[in-house]
């Protein structure tokens, strides 16, 4: 067997890509390849060639334990548990205490039993599977690098310490102990030989006779070290449960009494990476879908490797569970398939579920979590992930630029397409990368659920595959619901959001709630489609879904679309839309923002190519504004009536040639109906003009009606009769004094009348306000509360007895003085 060399860096004790902890060591299934006893267990092993034979060990109860100081196994040889003297155990404990690693290439079985025998191996050390690696075991197998397996009864079987003879149990395990310095696990192999046509448009097929490791139908495989990684490897436990539980220093919980062993772990410990390299295969297909966990810190799944689960039968299958802080995914192999995680039912039962929660995932290189469901009518498996930080899904396969993405998908005689529901911080789609639900011949598509605080879909890949979230149905049932709740959204570069029909079945229903703004910007640089927001009817069939059967043009209805948000901004192109291009009938569009802006041909629009006009639904609290060749419509061809336009908002702006239409060609025009405070730019026309207008017109059919209604004006308010005299001539001039002998008046300033020295004196200015102010003072009531007066202490300045005789003391206050006003008759004459 060839070596693999890697770079024995001392790190952390975690496992990163092209490192590993230096307890795995390369080999080449040498002549040092062995199985020894360590003489602390009655264990016997006989060799012949590169075959042991195991007999003995100490039974305890439905246990055997064994005790070895070497455990290797070198390619063409074996290791063969033989239970000629204990017939009647179900379960094989042994743990390898001589600190080397084992190194397995043959093959481990066991013999002469009564019962389906499960077997442990633990060696702290660590242990390396090899190409050639095969388990014959009648039960499930569990591979480990822990100090030690822990009993109900609170009896260890420890590794680390082979000093004493260790105190035995005939009681069930329930947990093992994962030590500071335990090795890691290695899976060496040829890769997997899956394979599938062009998009999956029939179920993958598999290879019965995949060389790897494998247990029996219905039975445990579970490798839990610390540090796992597979190397082309594959693992198969068909029907069963393949557990990898990569923990750095903690303990993994254990039930050996469910049907698949479950395992549990305490998330506030340390976890050590799990990678899948080289076209690496975890599968558990079979009649039912078996489970799947892995459970790592850094999960890392690449170069064509793949997580599968293919549900067969009546039954519903299992799930797919991955628990970690990171989960990353890329890669094509050689211009093979990229990596995916998969999850398909071809059987009546309801398909496996996935369920990713992480800190942070990122896709790419048209790596897939998806889910499909066939021809028996079961319901596809749905998929949650969780990422508490940030979701990135980003371009597509380099070889055949499949996107990167989420998808479920339903095909001719399957079920409803499994949900998808994403929930993170931070949701960014680019470059092709989508989150899609599909009908392409089943019974009805899956519903979409995305929350994040911010989303950002923008940019094509190089063959122009739009990112996006989207529901569409290609013929049989209707599409899924799409529900987006974010803080902010952005679709820049022909990003898309879409909820569409193309064929008979009808468009799901999309509905958008962000807290602060969205903004849909720009058409994309490869394909030139205009970033969109859209609940439609479209001809849009890629060559790999032109089958036989699929219609030209969809006859479904479009879906209803609601948007709220504060702000939102459409521009450069980019629209929001329900409309058909179909027989179908166009779809309902209604918004609720703040404000509205639509610039460089921005476009709300709804239209029908033959069926009824959609109808439009604004209700803007502050303005709504319309520039450079913006749109808002709701247009019908054929004979189809235009559609319907309300508008409500205070303040409407329409400049630079921006329109509000309803048309129809030989039905009848739409209805516009707005209420605003104030309307600029914007003008009724019956027909279409270069400048800013309002229409609602039918080229041969007759026309629709606009009513604009100015609300919230009342033009008798604030109107107040005006006095027959401009201004009282007496109020403005001054009646002299006599000057008596002896005297003088002067006035001094910078022109004008003098003052009246019955008026009080005030600052000379050159202009003077002759408005009669009685007309402007308001006639009501005037309710003034006058606060009480605070109480002033005043110091005492005499005293006296009072009639009681008790001694009062007096504070005067002095007089008041106040200056009259001064008049001509007060003037002293002499």
């Amino acid at each position: 067997m060839k070596a693999v060399p890697f770079v024995f860096i001392l790190t952390s004790g975690l496992l990163t890509p092209g490192i590993m902890p230096p307890a795995i060591l390369p080999w080449s299934g040498s002549a040092n390849a062995q199985v020894t006893s360590d003489a602390t267990i009655n264990t016997t092993v006989n060799q012949t060639g590169n075959n042991f034979n195991i007999l003995n060990g100490t039974e305890k109860g439905n246990n055997l334990f064994h005790s070895f100081s070497n455990f290797s196994v070198p390619t063409g040889g074996s290791a063969t548990f033989n239970l000629i003297n204990t017939p009647n155990i179900r379960t094989i404990f042994s743990r390898v205490t001589g600190g080397s690693v084992s190194n397995i290439d043959g093959l481990i079985q066991t013999l002469n039993s009564n019962n389906a025998v499960s077997l442990f191996l633990m060696n702290p050390a660590g242990i390396v599977f090899g190409a050639n690696a095969r388990l014959d075991i009648g039960g499930s197998f569990v591979g480990t690098t822990a100090n030690s397996i822990n009993f109900s009864d609170g009896f260890k079987f420890n590794a680390t310490d082979a000093t004493r003879p260790p105190l035995l149990t005939m009681s069930v395990p329930i947990g093992l102990q994962i030590g500071q310095n335990s090795g890691s696990i290695q899976i060496q192999g040829q890769g997997h030989n899956l394979l599938h046509p062009p998009n999956f448009l029939n179920p993958v097929t598999r290879d019965t006779q995949q060389p790897g490791l494998r247990v029996l139908p219905g039975k445990t495989l579970a490798l839990i070290g610390n540090g796992i990684q597979l190397d082309s490897g594959a693992l198969i436990a068909e029907s069963g449960h393949i557990e990898l539980g990569s923990v750095g220093v903690g303990s993994v919980n254990l039930n050996t009494t469910a049907p698949n062993w479950e395992f549990s772990y305490n998330p506030a410990q340390s976890f050590s990476d799990i990678n899948l390299n080289r076209a690496s295969l975890v599968d558990t297909s079979g009649n039912p879908g078996g489970s799947i966990h892995l459970q790592g810190k850094d999960i890392r799944i690449q170069d064509r490797s793949n997580v599968l689960i293919q549900h067969q039968g009546q039954q519903n299958a299992g799930s797919i569970t991955i628990n970690a802080d990171s989960l990353a995914m890329s890669g094509a192999l050689q211009k093979r398939d990229p990596s995916w995680i998969l999850s398909e039912n071809i059987g009546s039962g309801n398909g496996a579920n996935i369920a990713v929660s992480v800190r942070q995932m990122i896709l790419q290189d048209g790596s897939l979590i998806f889910s499909n469901t066939y021809n028996n009518g079961g319901n596809g498996g749905n998929i949650a992930v969780n990422a508490t930080e940030s979701i990135q899904l980003l371009g597509a396969s380099p070889y055949d630029f499949h996107n990167t993405g989420i998808n479920t998908i339903t095909y001719p005689g399957g079920g409803l397409a499994g949900n998808i529901s994403v929930t993170t911080q931070n949701l960014t789609n680019r470059k092709g990368g989508g989150i899609v639900s599909l009908v392409q011949g089943g019974t009805g598509g899956g519903n979409i659920d995305v929350t994040a605080d911010t989303i950002s879909i923008m940019d094509n890949n190089a063959i122009g595959g739009a990112a996006a979230i989207a529901s569409s149905t290609f013929f049989g049932g209707d599409g899924g619901a799409i529900t987006v709740n974010t803080g902010s959204l952005l679709l820049k570069g022909g990003g898309l959001i879409s909820a569409s029909t193309s064929d008979s079945g009808d468009a799901g229903r999309l509905t958008i709630h962000a807290r602060e703004s969205i903004e849909v910007d720009g058409v994309g640089s490869v394909s030139g489609r205009s970033s969109q927001i859209a609940a439609s009817g479209q001809t849009f069939l890629p060559p790999f879904l032109r089958t036989p059967g699929v219609l030209p043009s969809p006859t479904g209805d479009a879906g209803i679309l609601t948007i709220t948000s504060p702000s939102i901004k459409v521009s450069n192109q980019g629209y929001i839309a329900a409309e058909n291009v179909g027989s179908g009938n166009a779809g309902f569009l209604q918004i609720q923002a703040n404000s509205l802006v639509l610039d460089q041909k921005g476009q709300i629009r709804t239209a029908a190519a033959s069926g009824q006009g959609g109808s439009i639904g604004l209700t803007i609290q502050d303005v709504l504004l319309m520039r450079h060749n913006s749109l808002i419509s709701a247009k019908a061809g054929g004979t189809g009536n235009g559609g319907n336009i309300a508008i409500d908002s205070s303040t409407i702006v329409g400049l630079e040639d921006s329109d509000i239409i309803a048309n129809a060609l030989r039905g009848r025009g739409g209805n516009i109906q707005i209420n605003t405070q104030g309307i600029i730019g914007l003008q009724y026309r019956p027909q279409l003009t270069p400048e800013n207008d309002i229409s609602a017109s039918s080229e041969f059919g007759v026309n629709g009606t606009v009513q604009i209604n100015n609300i919230g004006v009342d033009p008798n308010s604030g109107l107040v009769e005006l006095p027959a005299n401009v201004t009282d001539p007496s109020q403005q001039i001054a009646s002299g004094c006599s000057a008596n002998q002896g005297s003088r008046f002067v006035a001094t300033g910078r022109g004008g009348i003098p003052q009246n020295p019955t008026q009080q004196v005030a600052t000379l200015s050159t202009w003077d306000d002759v408005r009669d102010l009685s007309a402007y003072r308001k006639t009501g009531e005037l309710n003034a509360q006058i606060p009480a007066s605070p109480k002033i202490l005043i110091e005492a300045t005499t005293w006296h007895r009072n009639a009681k005789g008790k001694v009062e003391l007096i504070a005067t206050q002095p007089d008041a003085h106040v200056q009259q006003s001064l008049t001509c008759a007060a003037v002293p004459k002499s």
